[in-house]
């Protein structure tokens, strides 16, 4: 297959005239200032046939020894046909399970129901996705002769850990500002330990946000923030990794956690791209998952969308989506209005116990995952998803991230909360007689 083929650029999400390569450091429009999307050649990726492209997708799917063995540069031509091959950075990032929660689902009566597990990934998050395809482009930026001293981002905690992993493996200085305070011990390591300069501000991550925007208009500093359009393109992989899973079918729904926002409109592309090239013949449902205590998103969706006022995010447990004034709005908006979308809201204990639930399958869940199960439950019960429904949610980061969330959840310590289904750990004397009460008192009382 012939890359060169294949052509992708800049565009303003307002259809406002201009294209711009995907080499620029530009991430606004130079007219209007609203953002910018990758827009791909439809018609040269038209001239391979549907049944062609899944057959290739196929095959690469986990190769080993090869840069296409990734979940993103296996889908190369419809994520960064511009980037060469050599120049890719990747930790084999992707190809990430659907794992069945089939307790979960049998206490909802729903038939099938399915999770994806974006946080199996190097760093543990979904932004490896994105960053992958970010980083491989910067490495082609520095070594074609362009200057860039650093590639910087704002982070709730997930951004940076991948921002400073691939950049210290493509040799690219880094800088991460977080909030102060804001982000779990696991999720400050991560760059810390990759090299990055990580410099904690006393604000709050829209206020990290407003700064490093502000960088961003120095010439030889690269911006990989989710306004960066590059970062979606790697993670739109995920819709098509589900298609590819349920064996090129789409489920009824796909239910996602939402901060700033960009995953949302991200995973829509997907599947829009998907249907517009006959990989598929239906569009799912698309729901957008946020925490209560900052949920811009679904004050507009109660309004039809006619209005969007940012907030400041309150403290939530979910705080990898603690996000008040969300970049990619407008893109999520325009998304969700093409899939007959909602969105819905979890609170804090809802978050807390959707989490738990979902461990009681084997899975270990963060909070922002426990908010788009919180979501489900909700739209299950009130029967708007129906037993029969196809459901997938997206699970962003791994619980790993978040001990100190499940340690608090079982031992009931976290502040507000009432831990519904708490498992403590049990101090029984050393003697089989105890032991053995033990186990038949479990084995006789254990329910989800």
């Amino acid at each position: 297959m012939n890359e060169s083929s294949f052509q992708a650029a800049y565009r303003c999400i307002n259809a406002c005239n201009g294209e711009y390569p995907l080499d620029a450091l530009l991430y606004r429009c130079p007219r209007c200032g609203d953002l910018l999307e990758v827009v791909h050649d439809l018609s040269a990726l038209k001239e391979i046939s549907a049944a062609s492209w899944k057959q290739t997708f196929e095959q690469r799917y986990a190769q080993l020894n090869s840069a296409y063995g990734s979940g993103v540069w296996g889908k190369k031509e419809w994520i960064a046909p511009q980037v060469r091959v050599e120049n890719i950075v990747s930790f084999r990032e992707g190809a990430t399970p659907l794992v069945p929660a089939t307790r979960l689902a049998h206490a909802l009566q729903l038939k099938y129901l399915r999770v994806k597990q974006c946080g199996n990934s190097h760093t543990g998050s979904f932004k490896d996705l994105g960053m992958t395809v970010l980083v491989s482009q910067v490495r082609q930026m520095i070594r074609d002769g362009k200057r860039i001293k650093a590639v910087l981002c704002a982070s709730t905690g997930d951004t940076s850990a991948a921002l400073a992993a691939y950049c210290a493996a493509a040799q690219i200085p880094a800088v991460v500002l977080l909030p102060a305070n804001k982000i779990s011990p696991a999720q400050l390591l991560q760059p810390i330990a990759n090299g990055a300069l990580t410099l904690a501000l006393d604000t709050d991550f829209d206020g990290c946000m407003q700064l490093a925007q502000q960088l961003a208009q120095q010439p030889d500093v690269y911006l990989a923030n989710s306004m960066n359009s590059l970062r979606l393109e790697g993670q739109k992989t995920v819709a098509i990794e589900i298609a590819q899973q349920l064996n090129w079918e789409t489920p009824e729904w796909v239910i996602l956690p939402g901060g700033n926002l960009g995953n949302v409109s991200a995973v829509g592309k997907g599947f829009l791209m998907m249907r517009d090239l006959g990989l598929i013949e239906r569009l799912p449902r698309l729901v957008c998952a946020q925490a209560e205590h900052a949920n811009p998103l679904y004050e507009s969706f109660q309004n039809g969308f006619r209005e969007f006022h940012s907030k400041p995010a309150q403290p939530t447990l979910a705080s990898a989506i603690q996000i008040g004034k969300p970049v990619s709005y407008k893109k999520a908006i325009q998304v969700l209005r093409k899939f007959e979308g909602l969105v819905e809201q979890a609170s804090e204990n809802e978050l807390a116990d959707a989490a738990a639930l979902a461990d009681r399958d084997g899975l270990f869940c963060c909070p922002q995952t426990g908010v788009a199960l919180a979501a489900m439950i909700k739209l299950a019960q009130r029967g708007t998803i129906k037993p029969d429904d196809r459901v997938v949610v997206i699970s962003t980061a791994s619980g790993l991230k978040f001990v100190d969330f499940k340690i608090g959840y079982h031992q009931g310590t976290l502040r507000d909360i009432t831990s519904r289904y708490t498992n403590r750990v049990k101090l029984v004397p050393p003697n089989l007689a105890h032991v053995n009460d033990a186990i038949s008192t479990f084995a006789a009382h254990r329910n989800i």
